[in-house]
């Protein structure tokens, strides 16, 4: 499933000429601006072969939506997102033991992206997303998750809380990993319908989203480093609940 979705700013569109030139549909440039960064932009457009159109700074400024376009707005064919009513639809008939991964405002494109490769390894049934405060679906975020942005569905959801009421009103257990919890992730059961809760890159789960979680996991630190990256903790959680599905390979 796919989307047109905007981007604004030189940032965002050097971006999504290295990463996903070929996803790039119309592009519009101040029609005021003769600087060298939109020359460069506009001699990779040309390659391309796409004509960029021209607007003034209230067209501009409709097109980007609020965001700060600095000259630039591109329109891309990116990867559609589902909503509320598509987890519902989902929850109503989850499957046998479901994995769902939850991210509580994640904002680091990166770190989305990755986290997707990962759950798209791990058979997860759907990725939730909040609406507020967290990324979406950007050219840098389909090129780390090299396609599985593609692939996992993906549900936005404005009250994350709410959504996770109707997870368990679906008979999925849900687990926040947070470092302070009193239980081991392999000391934890995770061989059951669950969705993996994860919080945002150096704030952790928020208090409302805490308290909904029937219970916390943590990974075990031996070392110095208090955390590990947000994505990479993400994976360490996701493929134990894998190992425990999968059982004890006999010796």
């Amino acid at each position: 499933m796919k989307a047109r979705r905007k981007v604004a700013g030189l940032h965002a569109a050097e971006s999504a000429l290295e990463h996903s030139p070929d996803k790039i549909v119309n592009v519009w440039l101040d029609e005021r601006r003769s600087d060298a960064r939109i020359a460069a932009l506009v001699r990779q457009l040309d390659a391309l072969g796409i004509v960029a159109q021209t607007a003034g700074k209230s067209r501009l400024d409709a097109l980007a939506e609020g965001k700060h376009h600095q000259g630039v707005v591109m329109e891309l064919l990116m990867p559609g997102e589902l909503g509320e009513y598509e987890l519902r639809e989902v929850l109503e008939n989850p499957g046998p033991l479901p994995l769902f991964l939850v991210l509580d405002q994640v904002q680091d494109p990166h770190n989305l992206g990755a986290c997707l490769r990962t759950a798209d390894a791990a058979g997860v049934r759907g990725v939730v997303l909040t609406k507020d405060q967290a990324v979406g679906i950007t050219p840098t975020v389909a090129k780390v998750a090299s396609g599985a942005a593609e692939t996992v569905p993906i549900y936005r959801v404005t009250n994350l809380v709410r959504a996770l009421g109707w997870m368990k009103d679906s008979g999925i257990w849900v687990a926040g990993a947070a470092g302070e919890a009193q239980r081991s992730v392999y000391q934890t059961d995770l061989n059951l319908p669950l969705a993996l809760v994860v919080g945002a890159e150096g704030k952790g789960l928020r208090r409302l989203t805490r308290e909904r979680c029937d219970f916390l996991v943590k990974i075990p630190m031996a070392g110095q480093v208090e955390s590990l990256n947000l994505s990479v903790a993400t994976g360490i959680l996701l493929f134990e609940a894998v190992r425990q599905r999968l059982g004890r390979i006999p010796a």
